[in-house]
């Protein structure tokens, strides 16, 4: 069996990936999906020192905050911990600290932590952390450490999801300014009294078993074809998370057929 995969489009502002998987099934396709949510590892805050809260949030609040913003992860410097020691011991191999300090009247934006690295600071500067009033402070030390989506959605580096590929196709339709009425997302056009359909507008529609039966003239059929659909975090980009998840799947199946 030979497995295909033909990228279909990629939005790097949006950090998204969709692509075409041939050869295979849902079973492949679900794997796939299944490791990138599980298995790919990145950084995420685990513990906290907080010397000083005076804000409206509870401690408990602010760290559930904090763990669950994503952190830009360098997979050549950082890996799993092999056991907890290095976490307690804050090895540089497996952990990176980070500090947040603020205080004064506004919000505490998460660009005002300082990352003992770099290269691994949270993914998105302005996302609001906390509301201080005057005389509020915040005085945090937080230490992000390597894991896997398995052990807490934290360190999921995006979502992933499939469905078979949706092949569109316009016959004699009864009412083209009808259809036409009825398309919000571009799948059709008009030109005269003739419905043409938009290749480039399908894959992203979600609407198309609707048009289907909006008019007898419009068929909806699905191939063999999966279209894969890959969204990042912002921790890792979509080509890093995927190659991950296909050296980690040929990792399980060299040490599976070592086991045999």
């Amino acid at each position: 069996m030979v497995i295909k995969a033909e990228k279909i489009k990629e939005e790097k502002k949006k950090n998204k990936l969709s692509f075409i998987i041939k050869g295979s099934d849902e079973t492949f396709a679900n794997t796939i999906r299944r490791l990138i949510i599980e298995e790919v590892v990145t950084l995420a805050v685990e513990d906290l020192e907080i010397k000083e809260n005076t804000s409206a949030l509870y401690d408990e609040m602010l760290s559930l905050r904090l763990g669950l913003i994503p952190i830009k992860t360098d997979l050549k410097s950082y890996r799993l911990p092999e056991n907890e020691m290095e976490v307690q011991e804050r090895s540089a191999r497996c952990t990176v600290q980070l500090k947040l300090k603020a205080s004064g009247k506004g919000y505490v934006y998460a660009e005002q932590a300082e990352s003992a690295d770099p290269k691994c600071t949270f993914v998105y500067p302005k996302m609001p952390i906390v509301k201080l009033l005057p005389k509020q402070k915040i005085d945090i030390t937080m230490w992000a450490v390597m894991g896997k989506g398995e052990n807490h959605a934290k360190w999921a580096p995006g979502v992933a999801f499939y469905k078979k590929e949706p092949l569109v196709k316009v016959g004699k339709v009864e009412d083209p300014q009808k259809v036409m009425k009825n398309c919000t997302d571009g799948v059709f056009s008009l030109s005269g009294s003739k419905l043409h359909v938009n290749e480039d507008k399908i894959y992203d529609s979600q609407l198309l078993e609707y048009y289907a039966q909006l008019d007898k003239g419009i068929t909806l059929e699905y191939s063999e074809n999966i279209l894969f659909t890959l969204e990042s975090w912002g921790q890792l980009s979509c080509k890093e998370i995927l190659q991950q998840s296909v050296e980690i799947l040929i990792a399980k199946i060299e040490e599976m057929e070592k086991s045999i």
